[in-house]
């Protein structure tokens, strides 16, 4: 008995998902930028939220603390709920919302009280933190066959970024002060208006 084999189907949406020449260039491009500005600021509250608490709010050693895990928890916990929620709704709008609508908490982080400003820091660690899973897949199907290394090529730029822009914001902060840093940092979101100009896709 023979067996005769089939054709592979590829759907439509399977072969837009695939982007090239400058759209690609374009999205790796946006994409790039907004990593960078995730990992500085996420590298800023996760080296240095401790000091600014303990600085600013004369919070003692144990608080302070015991405030950096419950938002290097949540952002574990934004990424994690991320990338479902980019199945629903789509990775552009994930991206997109993740950045612009912490920016709000990121500004009053630094004019609140004690409380506010621990919860300002969770709800932006958490919302920035949920874009992640939907860059990276994003990146994966916008360069078809290359999975393993747009991976590895989003995993170093996460620790290394974050490595560099831990040393950067520590020589800054001595230079000119935790808050500053902090002021500076708080803008670092509204580069989210960059994916705007992410290609659209169709998932």
């Amino acid at each position: 008995m023979k067996y005769e084999a089939k054709p592979l189907i590829i759907s439509p949406n399977h072969i837009q998902q695939r982007l090239h020449g400058k759209l690609l260039a374009r999205a790796l491009l946006i994409i790039a930028l907004l990593m960078l500005a995730k990992f500085i600021y996420i590298a800023s509250l996760s080296n240095y939220f401790t000091f600014y608490l303990m600085e600013k709010f004369q919070l003692n050693i144990a608080m302070a603390q015991l405030s950096l895990f419950t938002f290097l928890g949540v952002v574990a916990l934004g990424t994690f709920v991320g990338g479902p929620i980019g199945d629903k709704i789509g990775r552009n709008a994930v991206i997109w919302f993740s950045f612009l609508g912490m920016a709000p908490f990121a500004l009053l982080l630094l004019h609140a009280d004690l409380f506010w400003t621990i919860v300002c820091a969770i709800f932006a660690g958490f919302i920035m933190s949920s874009a992640f899973s939907a860059m990276v897949v994003y990146a994966q199907e916008a360069v078809s066959g290359r999975v393993g290394l747009i991976s590895g090529t989003m995993f170093g730029l996460m620790f290394g970024i974050g490595g560099l822009s831990a040393a950067v914001l520590g020589f800054l902060a001595d230079e000119y002060g935790l808050e500053s840093i902090f002021k500076a940092c708080a803008y670092l979101p509204l580069l989210g208006f960059a994916a705007l100009g992410l290609p659209k896709r169709n998932i």
